[in-house]
């Protein structure tokens, strides 16, 4: 995928637009997190506490600080951590695996990109209460929540596995590198249709042991993609290139409207943060394989195609959970939705030229060299 210097340019202020927005539109001072919508008139809207969003935002503004280098996210990310802390009653953990699997993958993010230890501290606490997920119910795997723990899902499974990995590869404890190829294994015998690499959602939901394979997520091939490649990382196993690459057909073949040729829409609340999870780990699997520039290439359309929807240079840009339109004025927008524009904006800009000739060494989620463990 070649680049004009120009487009370059276009593409970075569309992300700085979209990072500006959010805090504009979003950011409470007064909570240290981000409204749950907007409008959110006096914070109205934030009688629920939804963690792992939180998570993503922490995430987002991560990527917006290793792109510019500016400080104002790495004192939003200040912010937004004692923010989240007391919110969530002074500790990190909480019932759902998955929604402390993103917190820790975030704040591992956040320790990268700033040496800050408290952050290092979160995640490697959230990762020892991770581990307690673990059980033999249905073969193994990491359960949903503490309260279900017979129930097995992708999504608390493949975000452990990118995880486990990162932090084999950030502070080089086998034993981190064990867990991931242990709930790799499972996950891909499991919850990955053998036949076409499609990825399942669940299994044992009902408690009768049956896979939900009508639940059909971008979200699930995302975070099977992006374990996937942490798996090809560490071990150099092209195998599990090749698995993330199989499951980015089906992204392309099913999950792509032959009409727009966008991601679908599909629904506000937690399932507004899908698709961004996927173009995240979509970036990733673009970076882990060069030869296959058709990834690349389709991270750049859908970032093309929605930016060309928003119909905007000067208004902010708003992001609903149908990326082939802007919403009305008067609609209320979700953090979730926003939050997956944004990442779709900085995944296009995390795939410039100079960006890409950087992750020939290390790309942008890779870890700093090993500390002594």
């Amino acid at each position: 995928m070649k680049t004009t210097m120009k487009e370059t340019k276009v593409r970075k202020q569309r992300a700085d637009l979209a990072q500006t927005a959010l805090d504009e539109l979003y950011w409470n001072e007064k909570t240290r997190m981000y409204d749950i919508q907007t409008p959110c008139e006096n914070g109205a809207c934030n009688e629920i506490f939804h963690y792992w969003w939180m998570a993503h935002a922490v995430d987002v503004l991560v990527d917006g600080l290793r792109r510019t280098g500016d400080q104002r996210y790495a004192q939003r990310l200040e912010a937004l951590y004692d923010g989240l802390l007391h919110r969530n009653g002074g500790a990190w953990p909480n019932e759902l695996y998955d929604d402390m699997e993103w917190m820790a993958l975030a704040w591992l993010r956040a320790y990268q990109a700033t040496g800050k230890p408290r952050y290092k501290a979160a995640s490697q606490l959230l990762w020892q209460d991770i581990q307690t997920g673990w059980n033999e119910h249905m073969g193994g795997g990491i359960a949903w929540q503490k309260t279900q723990l017979d129930y097995k899902n992708t999504p608390a499974n493949a975000p452990a596995v990118i995880l486990a990995a990162r932090l084999y590869q950030a502070f080089g404890h086998p034993e981190d590198w064990a867990w991931a190829q242990r709930i790799y294994e499972w996950q891909a015998a499991n919850l990955v249709d053998p036949t076409t690499g499609l990825v399942w959602d669940g299994m044992n939901r009902t408690g009768d042991g049956t896979i939900d394979k009508d639940w059909r997520f971008t979200y699930c091939q995302g975070v099977f993609i992006g374990a996937s490649v942490e798996m090809y990382r560490v071990s150099g196993d092209t195998a599990y290139l090749a698995a993330a690459l199989r499951t980015f057909r089906v992204v392309v073949q099913e999950f792509t409207s032959s009409e727009t040729g966008l991601l679908p829409e599909e629904g506000d609340g937690d399932a507004g943060l899908f698709k961004g999870i996927l173009i995240r780990y979509l970036v990733q699997l673009a970076q882990a394989a060069p030869d296959h520039p058709e990834v690349a290439e389709y991270v750049a359309l859908q970032a093309e195609r929605a930016w060309s929807r928003q119909a905007t240079n000067s208004q902010q840009p708003r992001f609903g959970t149908d990326w082939s339109r802007r919403p009305a004025p008067e609609a209320t927008v979700s953090l979730s939705s926003y939050l997956s524009g944004v990442m779709l904006l900085e995944a296009a800009a995390a795939l410039e030229p100079e960006a890409e000739e950087a992750a020939a060494g290390r790309t942008p989620d890779a870890a700093p060299q090993q500390e002594t463990p």
